[in-house]
Order: C-alpha cells, then sequence, then structure tokens
C-alpha cells in the first residue's frame, strides 16, 4: 500500500501545478472508506493552496472566495491501492476512477481498485473531521525534535514487538512494511525484538535507519509493489534496492545466509536471521 515516500512523491508532483488553480467542478464515483461531506458542487470556485503531508494523509487546502463559498480543505489518503493522477485532458473516468477535482490547471483523479483510500472535506487540518483522523499519527521521520532521547524513552513504554510497533505509526510515520523490514535490517535489529529491550544505542541506529531509508525511497520515487504510480504514471523504483524485503529464501547480501520470512500482526516479515540480532 502507498506509504510515507508514495505519498510524499505524489504531493511532491501535485503541489507546484495545482497552487492557485481554480476548483471548475468535482466528481464522485463509487463511495470511498468515509463520505466527502459537503456536495460536491460546494468546492466549485475554491483556488488550492499549498498541498501539506502528515504521515499517509495528503491535505489540499482549499480557499473560498465569497459567503456562499467553503474556506477549508480535503483530506486525502490513498488507502491500499490508491493513487492520484494530474491530468491536462483525462478520459473519461473509469471503474476505478472514484474522485475527480476538475481545476484551471487539469484534473485531480483518484483511481482506487480497492477503494480503501479517502477524500474528506474538513473545515481546517485542526479541526474535526481531520483533526480526529490525525490525532493518533506519531511524529515525523525528519522531524528535528524527534531527536534519539525522544525515540528511546517512546520504545521503553512499549512491550511490543519493534516491527509491529513500527507499523502501528505511533512511534513515528512513515515506516510501512517495506520501509521497516528494510531499517530494521539496516540497524542490525530482529524484528521480534521487544521495543523495551532496545537499548539506546541501538535506539539510535535504528532511527538513522528509518530515516536513511525513507529519504532513499523518496529518491527512488518510492516502492511500486502493484499499483502505485506517482502523479504522471512513472513507477517507483526502491523495491529493487530492497536487501531484505520479498527476497525469503534467497542468499543475505551480508553474511549469504538465506532471508526468512515471517508473519507479525497479519504482516509478512523479511530478516535475516544472522545479521539481525535480539
Amino acid at each position: 500500500m502507498p506509504e510515507l515516500p508514495e505519498v510524499e512523491v505524489t504531493r511532491r508532483g501535485i503541489d507546484a501545478p495545482l497552487r492557485g488553480a481554480r476548483v471548475l467542478s468535482a466528481r464522485l464515483g463509487k463511495p470511498l472508506r468515509w463520505p466527502l461531506g459537503v456536495l460536491p458542487g460546494e468546492l466549485v470556485g475554491t483556488t488550492v493552496g499549498p498541498v501539506l503531508r502528515r504521515g499517509k494523509y495528503l491535505w489540499l487546502p482549499l480557499v473560498a472566495h465569497g459567503a456562499d463559498r467553503l474556506d477549508g480543505g480535503l483530506l486525502l489518503h490513498l488507502g491500499m491501492s490508491g493513487s492520484l493522477a494530474l491530468l491536462a485532458a483525462p478520459p473519461l473516468p473509469g471503474a476505478h476512477d472514484h474522485f475527480d477535482l476538475v481545476t484551471s490547471s487539469g484534473t485531480l483523479r483518484l483511481n482506487d481498485p480497492r477503494r480503501f483510500g479517502a477524500v474528506v472535506w474538513s473545515p481546517a487540518m485542526t479541526a474535526a473531521p481531520a483533526a480526529k483522523l490525525l490525532q493518533r499519527l506519531g511524529p515525523e521521520p525528519f522531524d528535528p525534535t524527534l531527536t534519539t532521547q525522544r525515540f528511546h524513552a517512546a520504545l521503553q513504554q512499549r512491550r511490543t514487538p519493534i516491527k509491529t510497533a513500527l507499523l502501528g505509526g505511533e512511534l513515528v510515520v512513515g515506516a510501512g512494511n517495506i520501509y521497516a523490514c528494510e531499517a530494521l535490517f539496516q540497524a542490525g535489529i530482529h524484528p521480534g525484538l521487544r521495543c523495551d529491550r532496545i537499548s539506546r544505542p541501538r535506539a539510535a541506529r535504528l532511527l538513522a535507519a528509518v530515516r536513511e531509508t525513507l529519504s532513499r525511497a523518496l529518491d527512488l520515487g518510492g516502492s511500486t509493489l502493484r499499483d502505485f504510480t506517482d502523479v504522471h504514471g512513472a513507477s517507483g523504483a526502491f523495491q529493487a534496492e530492497a536487501a531484505v524485503y520479498d527476497r525469503a529464501g534467497l542468499a543475505c547480501g551480508r553474511c549469504r545466509s538465506a532471508v526468512r520470512r515471517m508473519v507479525q500482526a497479519q504482516r509478512s516479515t523479511y530478516f535475516c536471521v544472522v545479521c539481525q540480532k535480539r
């Protein structure tokens, strides 16, 4: 599913082209995870502001012009299989095209085969319903206030396996399944190790590995395992560099022992039993 790198790649692809664009119309297809919250026509006439990201959510500000228009924005989530495209001359919507925002700078279209994505109107990121959806998110990985001390302190409060905790998004947002596996391998930490048993030096290595892994994924346009493409239709390339993810039975690039797979919290975990210590 699209994780932080894929969502950030999407944000970068639509921010500059849409900034200052006027909304001309909006279209809803099949229902998504949550209702839009307003009639599509009420978005017409607003102007798109700077696109922001929080975790795996995108915030598309819509500035009103006139008392008869809504001032707020759209909170978007790509779900498990969604992607956004910015189209100059869009074809007729297909079966999986569930939302169109037609602007003076092109049509922003959400394609989501599994329909776990969402487009929700909110008066602000800090107001309901957006605030409720965002309130449990942990710190951003590149936030300078996320220090080793803060990260380690959060680990000490949890008795769950570190891989499971990373996927939960409360320690740090963005370390989805592929990136959690890769960061743990890079840090030399077994995915089953309990959070409260991770020392401060190992916590420092893990935080650095999370940041390095996500940064590299951003450089490569994210990962495309099935459906994700950026706003121009290009696939991500990080998966081709993965050291352990989806490599069960293949040789570890460091020690040449076989990469193993196990299931944690109903997700596949890939690791090297030699290089990653409990």
